[in-house]
């Protein structure tokens, strides 16, 4: 089996552009200055104060910030040295260590808040409120963008626990959607969407399963899909598609000319997908009880 074609390289204009704004807009709003919004801290332990909230593990804050043990643990001991923060046992497990804010550093968070506004208020302050109202949109559309381009699709073995996890959520969220339920007994079985019989890929945000979609052989040259799913905080990314191009560009790999798929009457988006990246309705091919809609695209070689 061929490797998987490499995503197309980046533009340098782009990369430069990127890193241009980066350096822009982390001076303005002074993540370099070690008292940032003019408090006695730099922006990683104001960071780290807004995050804990009302309490939180540092094993939470850890995995939620993708910060080192060793950065979050000098981090956090900076903060209870400032009376910011009291760091204790977790009640029921003595291996979890707990911090959370005390009274001094709820005020601090409070005037922290009340400052980041201000600049926030100052920065707008220049702009008319269509042009407001334009940044604010352009923010938008780069928060989805940035996010989709930190997940990764990743091959996975179809017995994986992230694999098994990700169908069992698929199943749970079109039980609800689907009027007569779905049985979970219907899903694909993992030794047919994985080595020489298929393959199942699942989508990672900050090491979180967040989609997933398999492809199983149906016969010589033909290739199906099934199980495309994206859970329902990480939908309207974009990622969807970037499964199916990862199953499509599979199925090309595994020398299949043509991949089929079915669907429910009730995935409208999902219909509407399908025939916006190429493929076109056909007579049924299987006798899926819950399929009405069934599709087929012919592969590039």
């Amino acid at each position: 089996m061929e490797p998987m074609e490499p995503p197309a390289p980046v533009a340098a204009e782009h990369v430069t552009a990127f890193r241009h704004f980066n350096r822009y807009f982390t001076r303005r709003i002074g993540v370099l200055d070690d008292h940032y919004l003019g408090q006695d801290r730099p922006l990683g332990e104001a960071r780290l104060l807004f995050e804990i909230g009302d309490g939180a593990s540092l094993r939470e804050l850890r995995s939620r910030l993708g910060l080192d043990a060793g950065y979050l643990s000098r981090m956090a001991k900076a903060l209870e040295a400032q009376g910011m923060v009291r760091l204790s046992a977790h009640p029921r497990d003595n291996r979890l260590r707990m911090i959370e804010p005390t009274r001094a550093g709820r005020v601090e968070l409070t005037e922290q808040n009340r400052r980041a506004g201000a600049v926030v208020a100052g920065l707008l302050e220049g702009l008319t409120p269509p042009q407001r109202a334009e940044l604010t949109r352009a923010m938008a559309t780069a928060q989805r963008l940035l996010r989709l381009a930190g997940i990764t699709v990743d091959l996975v073995d179809g017995a994986t626990r992230d694999a098994l996890a990700c169908l069992d959520a698929y199943a749970d969220d079109i039980d609800e959607r689907f009027p007569e339920g779905f049985d979970k007994g219907d899903l694909v079985r993992p030794h047919e969407v994985s080595g020489e019989a298929g393959a199942f890929f699942v989508a990672y945000e900050e090491g979180r399963p967040v989609g997933c979609g398999a492809l199983r052989r149906l016969e010589p040259g033909v290739g199906e899909i099934r199980h495309v799913w994206v859970h329902r905080d990480a939908r309207r990314l974009g990622l969807a598609r970037r499964l199916l191009d990862a199953l499509e560009r599979e199925a090309s790999a595994r020398d299949f000319t043509v991949v089929r798929l079915d669907t429910h009457a009730a995935l409208k988006e999902a219909q509407a997908m399908y025939r916006a990246c190429g493929y076109r309705e056909i007579p049924a091919y299987d006798d899926n009880v819950y399929a009405s809609h069934w599709f087929e695209k012919r592969l590039d070689r």
